[in-house]
């Protein structure tokens, strides 16, 4: 596990992540804003969590941590699997054009 946006670039860079956590309560907001591009152009899986301070505190710290990158899953693979699975569903559901409602059939007079 690696703690800190700087620390989850170079776990992103470097192609060791398994999946990247980043908090959505971040300001300046410009300071995570480059995760999920670097992570769309490596291929690596990114999911967003509410708050910062949550997020310090699931990594067992005192403080706030903007990003997290989880390297080694070890006994938690399958719900690491299960993460991913639900993003790349999120994922293929979003480019996939928008079905057009069909007009409703209006009653002859």
């Amino acid at each position: 596990m690696k703690r800190g946006t700087n620390e989850a670039t170079k776990a992103i860079e470097r192609g060791i992540s398994k999946l990247i956590i980043i908090a959505e309560d971040v300001e300046p907001p410009e300071v995570v804003a480059h995760l999920p591009i670097i992570c769309e152009e490596q291929g690596a899986d990114y999911a967003f969590v509410p708050s910062k301070q949550e997020l310090g505190k699931a990594l067992g710290i005192d403080v706030t941590s903007a990003a997290a990158a989880i390297l080694d899953s070890g006994d938690a693979q399958h719900i690491i699997n299960e993460v991913t699975a639900s993003i790349k569903k999120i994922k293929e559901g979003k480019s996939k054009p928008e079905a057009k409602p069909e007009p409703e059939a209006k009653p002859e007079q």
